[in-house]
């Protein structure tokens, strides 16, 4: 299977994420959407799974969000350091026991297991800014192993 993962759109899609998503049976957006209007063009190639971020005031959005695709169970939250998490975020991990965490907000990729489980962040995809890197990820899921494929924007 493969997921598409997009986070830190701030109101703005790139028009190569229909592309580069053609193929995705899933798309997880770790949040900072911008608007709701993002998640309909997203939904149009399939269907998404999406948390709210620390700008997305007003959207109605869940802070977290639990999805399980390719046997595989998903933690999709924003806020996220993989090296000291929130006491909130290490009792529903606990309680949840996710393969994989994706999250965003740090605007950077990143892709390794930190205590057995896969912290993912696909980076940022909002407008282009000078100096500044734009990613997204596809996730492909099989039964023994996630491989990450960063897509540069």
């Amino acid at each position: 299977m493969k997921i598409g993962v997009i986070s830190d759109t701030h109101g703005f899609l790139d028009p190569a994420i229909f592309e580069l998503f053609a193929d995705v049976e899933h798309i997880l957006h770790a949040g900072d959407i911008g608007y709701a209007s993002i998640l309909l063009e997203l939904e149009a190639i399939a269907p998404v799974t999406a948390v709210s971020g620390n700008t997305d005031t007003g959207l109605p959005f869940r802070e977290t969000e639990i999805v399980k695709l390719a046997t595989r169970k998903f933690l999709v939250h924003h806020i996220v350091n993989p090296y000291a998490l929130s006491d909130r975020l290490k009792i529903r991990i606990a309680r949840e026991k996710p393969e994989v965490v994706v999250f965003g907000h740090t605007h950077k990729a990143f892709d390794e297991k930190v205590g057995g489980i896969l912290f993912f962040n696909p980076g940022y995809s909002g407008k282009p800014k000078a100096g500044v890197e734009r990613s997204a990820a596809i996730l492909h899921c099989d039964e023994k192993a996630i491989r990450a494929e960063f897509l540069e924007l």
